[in-house]
């Protein structure tokens, strides 16, 4: 069983890795034994998440803004210059916008679309064949990190975000398919809430947000880790093109 779930020798990088989503995952990985390179588009921080991280294993901080295809291009030569292959790549960078129907700009979609849609599709496609050269030992995996609002329709006036979560969701299926040929297993989480700078709400205001839940808590480091680890080992090389949902019966509640 320790083996179904190890990720002993294998490499990853996770987008957005400096904090909330992306460092729970990269600190689920170094503890199952994974080599983890963390990016993020504020150099501080992600050199900061790094090195505490490391305390858990080896973990690399490679700065970057990866909202368009030149960037995305530029982070997968970095990290071929440093990794003959690549085992997991975790596309989890994202941006949000909200506001009033009415004055919803035009920035606010263009901004949250091409980071939460076109940059794991263009980062996959720079990273490809550097997962090739994993997928000739087993599997190679990509995880795209959507939301439950591309599952199901909150309240709130976020129309890019909640567009770019289900666009994700449905880029999961599609990359799945082609990419099943070459040994990589595209797959996908769609968190509910989850303590972050982006969820603010689930993060300084949880007791509150948990009364909202079924599950009646919201989710822990350990919850995203485990969902992440599930697909990132030999226990997730099965699920091609799924979304797995992780919010405690949250949209089952919103039927």
């Amino acid at each position: 069983m320790n083996e179904l779930f190890s990720l002993q020798g294998r490499t990853a990088l996770v987008t957005g890795g400096s904090r909330g989503i992306g460092r729970m995952i990269a600190a689920g990985f170094l503890r199952q034994g994974a080599k983890v390179y963390l990016t993020a588009r504020k150099a501080a921080a992600c050199d900061a998440a790094a090195a505490e991280l490391s305390a858990l294993g080896p973990c690399i901080s490679l700065p970057a803004d990866v909202s368009s295809v030149a960037a995305a291009q530029a982070l997968a030569a970095e990290m071929a210059r440093r990794e003959p292959a690549l085992d997991i790549l975790v596309n989890n960078a994202g941006a949000a916008w909200g506001e009033a129907f009415e004055t919803f700009p035009e920035k606010g979609w263009d901004k949250v679309m091409d980071l939460n849609v076109k940059t794991p599709f263009f980062l996959t496609q720079a990273l490809h064949a550097l997962l090739k050269a994993a997928a000739a030992r087993h599997p190679a995996k990509v995880i795209n990190v959507a939301s439950i609002d591309g599952v199901s329709v909150n309240p709130l006036e976020t129309y890019s975000y909640a567009a770019s979560k289900a666009g994700l969701i449905h880029l999961t299926k599609r990359l799945a398919l082609r990419l099943a040929r070459d040994n990589i297993v595209v797959s996908g989480i769609a968190p509910g809430a989850f303590p972050s700078e982006m969820n603010k709400d689930a993060r300084d205001h949880g007791e509150q947000v948990a009364r909202r839940i079924p599950a009646g808590r919201i989710g822990t480091d350990e919850d995203m880790a485990g969902a992440a680890i599930y697909l990132a080992s030999r226990a997730g090389d099965y699920v091609l093109g799924e979304t797995i949902v992780v919010d405690g019966g949250v949209t089952h509640a919103r039927g």
